[in-house]
């Protein structure tokens, strides 16, 4: 989670032109179709030259066309407007709106050993955050003990795995140490590889940061896929 964004159309070229073979040597039939292309990204996954730091671009051809952000119909009837719903398994997050639609969103989960389930309040958010590194965290990584709580933490900016915005999660009026947050490396959206925050594109986090109300209720879906993933960090 801490690298950004990474492109493999190179090493998948290089891949091709390892493995070529001449043309004669080709059985037509047993050729496997060429995969379908995505179209290309919205306008709003470009570049965004007007924060603090820059937000690069999102590479063509990395992100599936069903986890760009789009207005939907409501999945979830029974939830307020505000509220966001999280659903692991899909891999969507959804901010409930008015007339039965809701935001649709991208997502990254937590790894089966690091998932949290339940209801919380959005207690705040930050623009551009400090990374401050729980002490579990620290446990298992200790390389990360720069950036401790004691430490103040990581300066904001590229290379910060919050990113552009975070969205802090309490429950009972303390604090659950999980957050929805950018930096979500494309090529991971929609897949269950974090230590159980819930990552956005940073284009799609900056949106929902400005729609979402201080305070909306945020539901996370319990997973029902089977254990075994890695956590990335």
């Amino acid at each position: 989670m801490i690298t950004r964004r990474a492109f493999m159309a190179a090493g998948y070229a290089a891949t091709l032109s390892a493995c070529a073979i001449t043309p004669q040597a080709i059985d037509p039939v047993k050729q496997e179709p060429e995969p379908a292309a995505f179209p290309p990204l919205p306008a709003h996954y470009g570049a965004i030259t007007d924060e603090p730091y820059p937000v690069p671009a999102v590479p063509e051809g990395v992100v599936r066309p069903a986890l760009w952000r789009q207005d939907v119909d409501n999945p979830f009837p029974d939830e307020a407007p505000g509220t966001i719903v999280v659903d692991p398994d899909a891999g969507f997050l959804h901010l409930i709106g008015e007339n039965d639609r809701a935001m649709r969103y991208g997502a990254g989960t937590g790894a089966s050993a690091f998932q949290w389930q339940g209801v919380a309040r959005l207690q705040f958010c930050r623009r551009w955050p400090r990374w401050k590194v729980p002490e579990t965290m620290i446990a298992r990584r200790p390389d990360l003990a720069a950036y401790s709580v004691a430490n103040g933490g990581m300066d904001p900016g590229p290379g910060n795995p919050l990113g552009a915005r975070a969205l802090y999660l309490f429950q009972n009026g303390e604090d659950t140490l999980y957050r929805i947050h950018g930096a979500c490396e494309p090529k991971y959206l929609g897949k269950a590889v974090s230590s159980g925050c819930i990552r956005l594109l940073d284009q799609d986090v900056i949106d929902l940061h400005g729609r979402v109300r201080h305070g909306a209720s945020v539901r996370v879906l319990p997973s029902l896929m089977p254990g075994g993933l890695a956590a990335s960090y």
